[in-house]
């Protein structure tokens, strides 16, 4: 007599309910549901028809039998989810990566070409200033200061023109013989106008020493 076969090792069957004496006559049954083996799921086709020595083989090799557990179409599903969430991640970071060059490389344009402009404008400051200097020391004969002082001036120099005529006029009359009419009216005139010259400078450096020339102050 044949010993009765064992259920295969992916299976397995419930218990029997503990009051299965006490059922009544004629109750159903219901039949046991088959748990599946969840390590029968997931095995490669490539080594489902392996010996058991070459199986013992493949689980020593820790080489081996991780490159069969990532070959493809051999993959369990949870390490298939994870595969996939992780190939997501890697196109994300490639896209970021990818994105932050060609912010990188704008940056650099940008950065080339405000320096340029930088140096551009330094160059154009150092322009204006020679130039603002050269017009100030072009300028400056006619600066309020400047034109002050050679008013100053003025008004000296033809005070001593008014005095040396004066005297030259004086010390003429004790040499020689008499001015005529005519040199003494040419004289007139010539004095009348130094000295008209006199006053009017004068009256400006005043006016100016009083503030009643308009734009200066």
């Amino acid at each position: 007599m044949r010993p009765a076969a064992s259920p295969p090792p992916s299976s397995a069957a419930f218990p029997p309910p503990p009051d299965a004496g006490n059922r009544p006559p004629g109750a159903v049954v219901a039949a046991p549901v088959a748990i599946p083996d969840p390590g029968d799921q997931w095995l490669p086709q490539m080594l489902q028809d392996k010996p058991k020595q070459d199986l013992a083989e493949i689980l020593s090799n820790p080489s081996i039998l991780n490159a069969i557990t990532h070959a493809s179409g051999s993959i369990h599903p949870s390490l298939q989810a994870s595969h996939q969430a992780l190939s997501a991640a890697l196109r994300d970071n490639i896209d970021l990566a990818q994105q932050l060059a060609d912010a990188e490389a704008r940056l650099a344009h940008q950065r080339a070409t405000t320096q340029g402009q930088l140096l551009s404008t330094h160059a154009l400051e150092r322009q204006w200033r020679q130039k603002q200097s050269d017009m100030d020391h072009a300028l400056a004969p006619f600066s309020p200061a400047a034109l002050y002082q050679q008013l100053g001036q003025d008004v000296q120099e033809q005070a001593l023109v008014c005095q040396a005529m004066e005297e030259s006029f004086l010390e003429g009359e004790g040499e020689g013989a008499p001015a005529t009419e005519r040199e003494v009216t040419d004289w007139v005139r010539r004095y009348r106008e130094a000295k008209l010259q006199s006053y009017l400078r004068q009256e400006r450096k005043e006016r100016w020493d009083e503030g009643r020339v308009g734009g200066w102050r």
